[in-house]
C-alpha cells in the first residue's frame, strides 16, 4: 500500500514537466523546427532559419548556465547545482559520434527531440527512429566499456 501512495506522489510531481514538454513540442511545432523542408535547406544552406534557432538555442543555455553559476541558484530540491567542467578535444569519438548523429538526422529528417514532437503531430513514422534511436542508446551504453574513449 505505501508503495502506491509513493508512486502517486511522484507521479502527481511530473505534471510540471508534461507541461514544459507540451510546450516545448508547440514552439518547435509553431517554429518550423520540425519541418523537413526546414532542415532541408538548413542543410542544403539555402535557409538561415534554422541556423538562428540554433543559435539563439546555444545563447539562451549559455546564458542560463552563466547565471547558475554566478548565482549558485539551487535546484527545483533545494540541493546544489554542480556543473561540471569538460575538456573538449578533437579526437575521434566527436568525429565518428557527430557523424552517426548527423547521419541519423539526415536520413529521418529529426533530431532526437522533435521525433517525439512529430509522433504527437501524427507522423507515427518516427515511431520506428525512436526505436532506433532507443536501440542505438542501449548498444552503446553495452559497448562502452570497450570502446576507447
Amino acid at each position: 500500500m505505501n508503495e502506491k501512495i509513493m508512486q502517486n506522489k511522484s507521479t502527481g510531481r511530473l505534471w510540471p514537466y508534461a507541461l514544459i514538454g507540451i510546450y516545448f513540442g508547440i514552439v518547435l511545432t509553431k517554429g518550423e523546427v520540425i519541418s523537413w523542408f526546414r532542415i532541408q535547406e538548413m542543410f542544403r544552406f539555402q535557409s538561415f532559419h534554422l541556423y538562428g534557432v540554433i543559435g539563439a538555442a546555444v545563447a539562451v543555455a549559455a546564458l542560463s548556465i552563466w547565471l547558475i553559476k554566478r548565482r549558485n541558484a539551487p535546484a527545483l530540491d533545494g540541493s546544489p547545482v554542480a556543473i561540471p567542467s569538460k575538456r573538449l578535444g578533437t579526437g575521434t569519438r566527436y568525429w565518428a559520434g557527430g557523424t552517426i548523429f548527423g547521419l541519423g538526422w539526415a536520413l529521418t529528417g529529426a533530431c532526437p527531440g522533435p521525433l517525439f514532437i512529430l509522433v504527437g503531430n501524427g507522423v507515427t513514422v518516427m515511431l520506428i527512429a525512436i526505436v532506433a534511436a532507443v536501440a542505438g542508446t542501449w548498444t552503446y551504453g553495452a559497448l562502452r566499456p570497450r570502446l576507447p574513449h
